[in-house]
């Protein structure tokens, strides 16, 4: 609880980025910029952009994923909310259909040592774990020693992982602090 005259106590958050449609690389470039203007919020790092190979459905295209490490005065729930706003802004629709197609992807890998399990939310995020295309940019982000609760560390996560499926963009197709052109 924060004291009087203080703001809300801050918590380290991990979030994940994904798109495949709409010009996937810059939709992931604007959603960043978007995250810069979180409330109650500040973005402390951000990885390169990645392409990967999608999960799910073998028909469509490849992701551009990357991941932001933040901090915020949010609750897990409102900031949850915030990121779907975004999500909704930059034109996903959530039909229902799980590993599709999608303008954005963002989703909360870790909220500070949190676990959570509640409709809509679930922390850590429950397969990154298993996925190179949110492993390996948040290894770009995480704090020394990072740890996944029910999991292990961030480090021996990856070293279990297969190899291959995930490729780095070319170094000017970063995350950037300022709007692209058009």
């Amino acid at each position: 609880m924060p004291v009087a005259g203080q703001g809300p106590s801050l918590e380290c958050a991990y979030i994940g980025l994904g798109a495949n449609l709409a010009d996937p690389v810059r939709q992931v470039q604007q959603a960043f910029l978007d995250l810069q203007r979180l409330p109650l919020s500040r973005v402390l790092a951000h990885s390169r952009l990645y392409r990967t190979a999608p999960v799910g459905p073998p028909d469509q295209p490849d992701f551009v994923n990357a991941a932001v490490r933040i901090e915020t005065g949010l609750e897990p729930m409102a900031l949850l909310a915030a990121l779907q706003a975004i999500e909704r802004s930059h034109g996903r629709i959530r039909d229902g259909r799980r590993w599709g197609p999608r303008t954005l992807d963002l989703d909360i890998l870790l909220f500070g040592n949190r676990c959570l399990n509640v409709p809509g939310l679930h922390l850590p995020h429950p397969q990154m774990h298993r996925r190179g295309f949110v492993l390996v940019p948040l290894a770009e982000v995480a704090e020394s020693g990072l740890v996944v609760p029910g999991r292990g560390t961030l480090r021996e996560l990856l070293a279990a992982l297969p190899g291959g499926g995930i490729e780095p963009l070319a170094p000017d197709a970063r995350l950037s602090a300022t709007p692209m052109p058009g």
